[in-house]
């Protein structure tokens, strides 16, 4: 297996274990994965997702505690998000009220 295959699996791996109700940002799982500087890689395995996965995707969000995507990517988002009953406050998620640390 490949480096990249293995750290897209440990990137499966902490993100299905993300509590409903909690979210975490990019850098974190780039940091459990064993790869700290790498949270730009972490969305690009997040966009690779394949077509019904039920992978928790929508509970990464970045270091700010805000979603990085756009238009309806965005709104999906943030719907599932309310749905699990994580809120906003000017557009950003309190990351010591929701944040998950692993």
């Amino acid at each position: 297996m490949s480096e990249i295959d293995n750290f897209r699996q440990r990137v499966f791996h902490i993100i299905a274990a993300i509590p409903l109700g909690q979210v975490t940002t990019y850098g974190d799982v780039a940091r459990m994965a064993g790869s700290p500087r790498a949270a730009r890689q972490v969305g690009g395995v997040l966009k690779k997702l394949p077509p019904g996965s039920t992978l928790p995707w929508h509970r990464v969000v970045n270091r700010h505690g805000e979603i990085s995507l756009q238009g309806e990517d965005f709104k999906r988002q943030r719907q599932a998000l309310l749905a699990e009953g994580i809120f906003f406050a000017q557009g950003k998620i309190d990351l010591l009220k929701y944040g998950w640390q692993g």
